[in-house]
């Protein structure tokens, strides 16, 4: 009878002890289900500012751990998305100050010779003459910025229209250092110029080549005139050319060259000096190489050697397979 007695009670201690366990589970997933949900209620707080926080939850449940990796996932791409937002914020506040001061400079500049116009009578034609040539020098410039401003607006939102064909790199080249001939004489460049005299041949679009390597010479000039040299190379392998813009200014500080490509971005000690720029120039060679499928790189060493590499595909087939990467 005591056996018979053991035989019943020993399942009913089993069934005790796997319902008391199941009770235990569920209570312990009422708890993480309870702190899962307040921490969404949090995130979704529309004063809530992302950070490295996540949901971290200790769980043997398979379909529990699918979920918080899920919503971790999430609240990544959230963090990710505020960080990028701030950065916008302040790219856009630098641009706007930026804008302004580069705008207003000319601007008023210009007002202030045409007051001197306006009120002076007994100008000699020849002071006329001068103050004339600066107010058009002055608004060519704000003209130029304000179409750089558009261009970089249009390239950024993909409304820009580069029909590509072949095009000669090289004569590109030698066509646009030509253009600045007379000035790198005037300013005593020693220049360096190594280009085939055989084509060079990628798949891009010769106008926008032209201004990639306009701005990129440019920029040498302005910023390489400490140095005195500017050099323009260009390599050819199986499936690129490479282009090179040298000068040996005062370069740019390792801290500052991951920024050079972003909107209006000027180094700050260029701000109120004769030859800064509009911090358009790199932003729109950036994005016109990248539309034409090819990459720029900067490698620079403060007064030694700064060096600007464009690589572009050399056929169709290397362009479609360098815009799929």
């Amino acid at each position: 009878m005591a056996n018979l007695w053991w035989i019943f009670l020993l399942p009913t201690l089993v069934l005790l002890g796997l319902y008391i366990g199941e009770k235990l589970r569920v209570r312990k997933m009422r708890r993480d289900l309870a702190y899962m949900n307040g921490k969404l209620a949090a995130f979704a707080n529309p004063d809530y500012v992302p950070g490295p926080e996540r949901l971290l939850v200790v769980t043997g449940e398979s379909e529990l751990r699918e979920l918080l990796g899920s919503i971790n996932r999430v609240i990544e791409r959230a963090a990710q998305a505020s960080a990028s937002h701030a950065r916008t914020e302040q790219a856009m506040r630098r641009m706007l100050a930026n804008v302004s001061h580069d705008l207003k400079t000319p601007l008023t500049v210009v007002m202030g010779y045409a007051e001197v116009l306006d009120r002076s009578s007994d100008l000699s034609e020849e002071e006329r003459r001068a103050m004339l040539g600066q107010v058009y020098r002055k608004t060519v410039e704000v003209h130029e910025r304000i179409n750089a401003f558009f261009d970089l607006s249009k390239l950024e939102s993909d409304d820009y229209d580069l029909p590509l064909t072949m095009v000669d790199a090289a004569e590109l080249c030698r066509q646009r250092i030509l253009g600045y001939f007379d000035l790198l004489q005037d300013r005593g460049f020693r220049v360096d110029i190594d280009l085939p005299e055989r084509p060079a041949r990628i798949y891009a679009n010769a106008e926008a080549l032209d201004r990639i390597l306009d701005n990129l010479l440019s920029n040498a000039i302005r910023y390489g005139s400490d140095g005195a040299y500017l050099g323009l190379h260009l390599t050819e392998s199986e499936e690129s050319v490479r282009i090179e813009v040298t000068d040996r200014g005062r370069g740019i500080p390792a801290s500052e060259q991951l920024r050079v490509f972003e909107r209006m971005y000027t180094l700050e000690n260029s701000r109120n000096r004769g030859f800064q720029g509009s911090g358009l120039g790199l932003a729109i060679v950036k994005r016109l190489t990248e539309r034409l499928g090819g990459s720029v790189t900067l490698a620079s060493e403060p007064g030694v050697r700064t060096a600007f590499t464009l690589t572009f595909p050399s056929s169709p087939k290397a362009h479609v397979s360098e815009r799929k990467k």
